[in-house]
């Protein structure tokens, strides 16, 4: 499990296209609020890594999550406190102790956690650039990537007083022998009939005959949907639980809701920058 983390760490440092660490770590940073220091320096990022035998203070009104890579158990730290990051846990200096939390993505399991990686000293934010207008009608989900349902939602946008709109899905490259086919009075649709695991498939929508626009996606394996739907948090979960769910899903190739969990966590922490660059 520790190698599987370790290997992700790397990958996320590589999509926020900033450096990774080397082989020291053992924790990184879930959730922190306030002012938080890590050997008398810089403030932490989110998923930031953190090694053994460092500093972390904590201010008062203020607080740190650590979760440990090789466990998966995460300590909540709250100022005002100091405390030194340990090979499996974290010792308390002056102030409150740490809180330990057993989580869903400890050790023995399968779970692929996809954690963004810093340096105190240099973070290389990706940069984007300016959205361009888009077109009235399109096809907004899934347009890329893979979904985590075998009975995924299709959603597509339209003028205003559209009538209706005719909804083909095939498995790509078959195009010609549509899979499911429906007229739809909204924008949003889900077919009734299952996907099939692991699969390519085309779906486009039509108005009047004009088509609007074609997209491909892909369904994840048997064993991955059933790990994505066994990790599924709940809408009120603990925001580090619902941070990892993103991580997964962004691992999966799901980066379409991977982008709207981090949407959703970004509207929910306008503190933490990271997630609103995570959300472009």
């Amino acid at each position: 499990m520790r190698n599987l983390l370790r290997a992700l760490l790397v990958s996320m440092a590589a999509f926020l296209a900033f450096p990774a660490q080397g082989a020291g770590g053992v924790a990184f940073v879930t959730d922190l609020k306030g002012e938080v220091s890590v050997d008398g320096t810089s403030r932490p990022m989110l998923m930031s890594e953190l090694a053994k035998g460092q500093k972390v203070v904590v201010a008062k009104d203020s607080l740190l999550a650590v979760m440990f890579i090789q466990s998966g158990k995460e300590y909540l730290l709250k100022g005002p406190a100091d405390y030194t990051i340990g090979e499996r846990d974290i010792a308390s200096g002056i102030g409150m102790p740490p809180v330990a939390r057993e989580t869903a993505w400890r050790a023995n399991n399968q779970v692929l956690v996809k954690v963004a990686q810093t340096s105190s000293a240099s973070i290389r934010m990706r940069s984007f650039a300016p959205p361009k207008a888009e077109p009235k009608a399109r096809l907004e989900f899934p347009i890329r990537g893979a979904v985590t349902q075998l009975q995924p939602t299709l959603r597509w946008t339209l003028p205003e007083g559209t009538a209706q709109a005719d909804v083909t899905i095939a498995v790509a490259g078959k195009e010609d022998k549509p899979f499911a086919r429906a007229k739809v009075g909204g924008t949003s649709h889900r077919f009734p009939a299952k996907l099939q695991p692991d699969t390519e498939y085309a779906w486009s929508v039509a108005v009047a005959g004009q088509e609007i626009g074609t997209a491909r996606f892909r369904t994840l394996p048997a064993a991955a949907l059933q790990d994505a739907q066994k990790r599924r948090p709940a809408e009120k979960a603990e925001f580090s639980d619902r941070l990892m769910y993103a991580l997964l899903l962004q691992e999966m190739g799901a980066v379409q809701e991977a982008q709207e969990a981090w949407a959703k966590l970004a509207q929910e922490r306008s503190d933490l920058p990271e997630l609103a660059n995570l959300a472009k």
